[in-house]
């Protein structure tokens, strides 16, 4: 079968049979030849084995397609490769401050690749976004601060626990920001965490069936007043269905439904808009590769862009007054960036919001973030979602069978009298799946040997103790013979820590 074919077979949610010869090489190349998204790897720098070793700056950076000294970058899920357009925005951005200074933020040089002032650059960035997330429009999105950071506004202006509603419906292992994040957002109110946190637990795999989430949306119905889940969870590389559980969740009643996207933005197709999700918050060094700790994203329904304060049980509003500009804007903790870019510089006392997710902002954003952010997402412009996304089905199905076939059952092989030493926590289902696959290996002392074994032969990847190791190869830049390299790798690690 051809690469649509495949394709075709794994976005109706089946697994494909791979051809006898797909554990080879030459089948590797020969889907790549195939790819009509490869040509996006030469827009990034991958580390090289060497540049890996690398202890001190000497002036050079990595030629990562160098095919004599190729690492295997498959930490996508943790931190994206480095486009190269980076350096000629962040570039961009230096000369903009050195030679206009302060007039930098109302001034777009004419050939600068930023397309913006500074002041109008997180607006512009926003825009991109729009097709990444599924928004309406770019009034749905606002670029500020970092994913816990805006996690945090986002419950300010969502969670408004009365006596009945209080509970935040959540995962049982989510990411421990977002835990510490929702843990103290109770205990401001006052409320025990204990009482007004619900985990919703998986099964004995790990799998957290959608049943299961939406049985415990009708279990706690009456009394959540946020449900908050992951759109892919970290740990286990599963994509929630984030249409269904949204649509359950306002069906009986939720008044809230938020989605941390740290791991399905830039990953997987969204459409928040359509789905009717309420907000969304996700960073960008990930999948969208705006380089460590960069500038993160937000998501606001436009239904609530107009909205009054919060609204007691009676239907009545409470809040809003001459603080909020005549009372017609939903309540947020606010700060002078959120301010419509109309008044900002009046220095009023009166609050008037931008209308929509912008006017959440707080303090204006680094233009260097937003450089390295802008960059990225030039990338994203020439291709779609869905194009992106029929790559990833197809790598990490490859990936999968590969792991399923090259290790046969045998004490030579990673083998135990029959026993094998790891098995794939994630979803077999192609539909319940981003980029990532995550490993478990089943034997006490597994990880550490076979990570040193991986870092030795070139292979970037992510281990979760106690016995995790996730890869995920991302479409824009990984390769199937980067897949083929990493299975082949694995399976000598898995033989000699064994041994």
């Amino acid at each position: 079968m051809d690469f649509q074919t495949l394709v075709k077979i794994l976005r109706a949610g089946r697994v494909p049979d791979f051809h006898p010869d797909a554990d080879s090489f030459a089948y590797a190349d020969a889907l790549d030849a195939q790819d009509g998204l490869s040509h996006l790897r030469e827009q990034f720098i991958i580390p090289t084995r060497a540049s890996l070793k690398k202890r001190a700056l000497d002036g050079t950076v990595p030629d990562g397609n160098d095919d004599n000294d190729p690492s295997v970058y498959l930490i996508g899920n943790s931190l994206g490769a480095q486009p190269r357009a980076v350096q000629a925005h962040v570039d961009a951005q230096l000369e903009t401050w050195a030679s206009l200074g302060v007039n930098g933020h109302f001034t777009a040089l004419e050939n600068s690749p930023l397309g913006a002032s500074w002041q109008d650059l997180a607006e512009e960035c926003g825009r991109k976004f729009v097709p990444i997330v599924g928004a309406a429009s770019a009034s749905e999105v606002v670029v500020m601060n970092t994913l816990t950071t805006n996690l945090h506004l986002m419950m300010a202006s969502f969670y408004r626990p009365t006596e009945k509603r209080h509970k935040i419906l959540l995962e049982w292992r989510p990411f421990p920001s977002d835990w510490y994040a929702v843990q103290s957002q109770i205990a401001w109110h006052g409320l025990d965490p204990a009482t007004s946190m619900v985990e919703i637990q998986p099964d004995a795999d790990q799998y957290l069936a959608t049943a299961a989430v939406l049985a415990a949306i009708d279990e706690h119905a009456d009394s959540a007043a946020l449900l908050l889940l992951p759109g892919i969870q970290y740990y286990t590389g599963q994509l929630l269905d984030m249409a269904r559980i949204t649509a359950h969740a306002k069906a009986r009643g939720v008044p809230v439904v938020g989605w941390d996207l740290a791991h399905a933005a830039g990953n997987v197709e969204l459409r928040l808009h359509e789905w009717g999700v309420d907000f969304a918050v996700w960073c960008t060094y990930k999948y969208l590769n705006a380089g460590p700790g960069a500038i993160a994203g937000a998501f606001v329904h436009e239904r609530h862009h107009g909205r009054d304060g919060p609204q007691e049980e009676d239907g009545e509003a409470k809040g809003g007054s001459s603080v909020w500009g005549a009372g017609q804007f939903r309540h947020r903790l606010a700060g002078w960036y959120g301010a419509d870019k109309s008044v900002r510089f009046d220095m009023a006392k009166t609050f008037v919001p931008t209308p929509g997710a912008p006017g959440y902002q707080l303090s204006n954003p680094s233009a260097i973030d937003l450089a390295a952010l802008s960059a990225a997402l030039s990338v994203f412009g020439q291709t779609s979602m869905a194009a992106l996304r029929d790559k990833a089905l197809l790598l990490t199905a490859y990936a999968e069978h590969l792991l399923g076939t090259s290790l046969p059952s045998s004490a030579g092989n990673g083998h135990v009298a029959g026993q094998p030493a790891f098995r794939i926590i994630t979803p077999a289902n192609p539909a319940e799946r981003g980029s990532q696959l995550s490993l478990l290996l089943l034997r006490p002392g597994l990880l550490d040997r076979v990570s040193r074994y991986l870092v030795q032969n070139g292979v970037v990847f992510d281990a979760r103790k106690p016995d995790v190791i996730r890869v995920a190869p991302v479409p824009m830049y990984c390769s199937f013979v980067d897949v083929w390299r990493f299975a082949d790798v694995f399976r000598r690690a898995i033989a000699v820590s064994s041994a």
